[in-house]
């Protein structure tokens, strides 16, 4: 899995993105400051199914602290995007080529209003975020349409003379863009268009279908960054305004602070929490208390820096990802080895048991008999879709 981090230039998308992976993409208060895409590797809460077990975990690939896993989620953060990035202004073309593999995007966007449509400088409130999020639709949208039409005429009577499946055709036109068969057919049961004749299709009817697949492949969650320079009337405001996407309003320059302050030991925090405690406040500079004071009044007006909670919005609710843990003994919840839930995977909501096998190992998957929940020692059929926070052992041919 893989989430884009997209947005205008200087709107703190770097910030947002080194506070989530805690490595150290350039950032500066200016424009395209990020020049080439950044990965890296966040993480996600679940809560670790040890607990009720009473036997400390042995996590592998996602880290348990205090009884909550950390499952890891894949970043990207692309260049700043411009209106007309469509066209390549800004070198748009190869910025969005560089989310072809994303599955959904968290859009930062300037809640404070404090930067223009190319991430100028300008006076707080004199520009409206809504507008960025309608125009990067756009742009998003143009960007799919162009791909789909690419030769489009002769791909399209070739189907039709070879009597090939419009969803078969689409596919072979978007591959490359991480849009499921799933995304595709529901495109096509919504925008009425002539499966039987996409040679047919008009223009619009190819933006229209672009833009339907962009709502169903790659949703987005807005983050609205600087909230501290703003208030909760601009971002109930905004939040009203790009209805049905969802918005959260988030401080990244104050959950960096936090985390390399937890780094340093300086504080105690937990990505997502609430508050923060000082082990040893002797240890602080007056610049240190300082900052760390501003943060808390953040977090006593918001509730949180919204960091944590925009990625898990989108993996969560926007996603529908499901946390699951395969293990080989379903009484003792340990793999081969004897550790304590090793592993945990992040599948679709809904996702069977038998791709659940899959996504362990192939053979398992292509020798699956069945499985077996590790909590109610049922067997679960191939397609028995799996329940959230499940901990079960595939059974399969040797």
């Amino acid at each position: 899995m893989e989430v884009g981090v997209v947005g205008k230039p200087n709107v703190g998308k770097s910030t947002f993105f080194n506070a989530l992976t805690l490595l150290d993409a350039p950032m500066a208060p200016y424009p395209f400051t990020t020049t080439v895409p950044n990965r890296g590797v966040a993480a996600i809460r679940a809560p670790c199914p040890h607990v009720e077990k009473g036997v400390p975990c042995s996590p592998g690939n996602a880290k348990c602290v205090d009884g909550v896993r950390w499952i890891p989620v894949n970043l990207v953060d692309v260049p700043g995007l411009v209106p007309g990035a469509h066209t390549g202004k800004g070198l748009g073309h190869r910025f969005l080529d560089d989310l072809r593999a994303a599955d959904g995007f968290l859009q930062v966007v300037d809640l404070s209003g404090s930067t223009d449509a190319e991430g100028r400088p300008v006076a707080p409130g004199s520009h409206d975020p809504a507008e960025e999020v309608a125009w990067l639709e756009e742009e998003l949208v143009a960007w799919i349409a162009e791909i789909l039409s690419r030769d489009f005429a002769r791909h399209a009577r070739s189907t039709e003379l070879d009597g090939k499946k419009v969803e078969e055709f689409l596919a072979q036109r978007l591959t490359g863009l991480s849009i499921s068969p799933f995304a595709i057919s529901t495109a096509l049961r919504t925008v009425p268009v002539d499966r039987s004749h996409p040679a047919r299709w008009s223009e619009p009817e190819r933006v229209a279908l672009a833009r339907e697949l962009l709502r169903v492949a790659k949703p987005r969650v807005v983050v609205a960054n600087k909230c501290d320079r703003a208030n909760a009337e601009t971002a109930a405001a905004l939040a009203s305004r790009i209805e049905p996407i969802p918005s959260v309003p988030t401080s990244a320059e104050a959950e960096l602070t936090l985390r390399r302050a937890a780094r340093a030991g300086l504080v105690r925090y937990a990505p997502g929490d609430p508050a923060f405690t000082l082990p040893d406040a002797n240890r602080l500079s007056a610049g240190q208390r300082k900052a760390l004071d501003e943060v808390q009044a953040i977090l006593a007006r918001w509730g949180s820096t919204g960091v944590q909670s925009a990625l898990e919005r989108m993996v969560y609710d926007r996603l529908h990802q499901i946390v699951v843990y395969p293990v080989e003994d379903e009484n003792h919840w340990t793999d081969s080895k004897g550790r304590v839930l090793p592993d945990a995977l992040l599948v679709p909501a809904g996702t069977p048991a038998s791709e659940v096998a899959f996504r362990v190992h192939t053979d398992l998957g292509q020798n699956f008999i069945r499985a077996i929940d590790g909590r109610t020692h049922r067997a679960l059929a191939a397609d028995h879709p799996v329940e959230p926070n499940a901990v079960i052992r595939i059974v399969a041919r040797k």
